[in-house]
This record gives structure tokens, C-alpha cells and sequence, in this order.
């Protein structure tokens, strides 16, 4: 991790709850480098901070509301540069007592490819798709828009390739009965639709396509092991923070057959809470 100063200005929001957030990272000591030497499997690319509470894992969908004029340049560049950035969050951290400075930490960074960007008469909403982790390694700009080297961050397990393809069977399972029990407590009487879950689950078994390499691109497994963390319908509040809670260990975690179990375990609870409130759907229909 990297730290950043900063200092207040505003954001923006997303189509998922929006979680305010003040911060414009010091431009000292990272101005463009003219001689700038990138490895092989390393990225420069825009870089996309937001607060700790809106973590993006590999597999999710998201979508950005960018109306300021340097977000909307961040865009464009991103754009030319085969429509990847990188979506990162800021941890506050404590470095001194007598600091008069908000001091943060880069953590969570993930490459995401835009999928659609749609005009609007202010700024533009933006689908983007969760692709791999990512390690920030070098500030390049803060102005107008940061920008960044990058290099990709995956997974080393130690568990046979038997046991790792048995837990991932066991996660598309679980997803498919929550899927089912999704549809059933959103619209009991209406026609089959995509849920959050099974939309990263089906985006998650494919095998992406990137201009880019290949390293950066996750095992299938480990995309299946983030596919799960997603919102369910009818999430309260303390579940939708267990859930961001969820993404931080997940996005942490360096072992696909761990983050599989964890997977497992979470899908199973949310499971239990959608037949609950399916149970309590029912009694209320009679």
C-alpha cells in the first residue's frame, strides 16, 4: 500500500447505495515522469478512488455516474486506453498525532474493463465490469485525473486441482438456488429475471477478452470464488455491511479454495435469510 494526502473537494455516486466521500490527492511528487520504464506485465492507467465502503471485487458490475469535468477526462482517457482503469478505495490511516492532513491508504485496487458508457446532458453513466486484482506500484499524476502503474495480483493455493473444482461446483449450486429464491421474493408472478449474484456467476465462467496481458486476467476459480459477493434483494442495512465486510477479507485473501469455503458459507447464510423472509411472504399472502 501507497500513501496519499489529501485534501477536501467532492465525488460522485453510484447506482448502489452512495457513500459520500472528500478527497483530492496532493499533487506533489507526482507529476508525469518523461522516462518512464513499465515492465512487461505492468499497466499505466487512469486510477479511480473511492471510499472504503464501495469495494469492487472481480466479477461485479457497477454503475458510475461521472459528472465532474476531471472525472469525465479520467473517462476518455481510459477510453483510448483500451477502456480499462483502475477502481481502488482510500483507507484512512494514522501517521501522526499531530498531522493537520487526512492521511489514506490505496488498498482493493481492481482493473475494470467499461462495458457501455451512456451520455447524458450531465456527465455519463458507466457500466463497469470487475475483471482482476491489482497492485498500485507508482503514482504518475494526480491532475487532473490519477493515473498509475499497476501490476496483477492472483492467487497461490496450495489444494489439489480436484478440491479446488469441487468447491467451485458446489459455489455455482449454491448461486443457482439463491438465484431461485431471489426471484421468487423480488416477483413471485413474473417472468424469470437476472439477479446481481448469478449475473457475476455467469460473467465469472467465461473466459474474459482484454487487450491486455494475460496475467492480469484471474483463474476461473478465482473468479468464481468473488462471484458471490454480491447484494441480495431485501439486504438490511447490517447485511449490506457484512457484505462490504465480505468484499474487504475477500479482495484480501491470497487462496482460491479459502475464499471458495468463505464463498460457500456466505451464499448458504443468504440462503437462509431469503427462505426466512419467503416464509414470512407467504404467511402474509393468506
Amino acid at each position: 500500500m501507497e500513501s496519499l494526502s489529501c485534501v477536501s473537494c467532492p465525488f460522485f455516486v453510484t447506482h448502489h447505495q452512495p457513500y459520500p466521500f472528500a478527497g483530492q490527492l496532493s499533487t506533489t511528487r507526482t507529476r508525469l515522469r518523461s522516462a518512464l520504464k513499465v515492465n512487461a506485465t505492468s499497466l499505466v492507467v487512469p486510477l479511480l478512488p473511492f471510499n472504503i465502503n464501495e469495494v469492487l471485487v472481480p466479477s461485479e458490475s457497477k454503475i458510475l455516474h461521472l459528472y465532474e469535468a476531471r472525472y469525465l477526462a479520467l473517462l476518455e482517457e481510459a477510453l483510448v486506453r483500451k477502456k480499462l482503469f483502475v477502481y481502488f478505495v482510500l483507507d484512512p490511516i494514522s501517521i501522526s498525532e499531530y498531522a493537520t492532513e487526512a492521511s489514506f491508504a490505496a488498498k482493493c485496487g481492481c482493473l475494470v474493463l467499461i462495458e457501455n458508457v451512456e451520455r447524458l446532458d450531465v456527465g455519463a453513466l458507466v457500466s463497469i465490469r470487475g475483471v482482476g486484482r491489482v497492485k498500485i506500484v507508482k503514482f504518475f499524476q494526480a491532475d487532473p485525473f490519477l493515473k498509475g502503474e499497476v501490476i496483477p495480483m492472483q492467487d497461490t493455493t496450495s489444494a489439489s486441482p480436484s478440491d479446488v473444482s469441487s468447491k467451485v461446483l458446489s459455489v455455482k449450486e449454491a448461486v443457482y438456488s439463491l438465484n431461485s429464491l431471489e426471484i421468487k421474493l423480488k416477483a413471485p408472478k413474473e417472468a424469470v429475471m437476472q439477479t446481481y449474484v448469478l449475473n457475476s456467476l455467469q460473467w465469472a465462467e467465461k473466459q474474459p477478452s482484454l487487450d491486455c496481458d494475460e496475467a492480469f486476467i484471474p483463474s476461473l476459480p478465482e473468479r468464481v470464488s468473488f462471484a458471490a459477493f454480491q447484494p441480495v434483494s431485501g439486504s438490511t442495512q447490517s447485511e449490506l455491511v457484512k457484505l462490504q465486510q465480505e468484499k474487504l477479507k475477500a479482495m484480501d485473501l491470497r487462496d482460491t479454495k479459502q475464499r471458495l469455503n468463505n464463498s460457500l458459507e456466505f451464499v448458504e447464510g443468504s440462503i437462509s435469510m431469503l427462505a426466512a423472509k419467503l416464509a414470512i411472504q407467504a404467511l402474509e399472502m393468506q
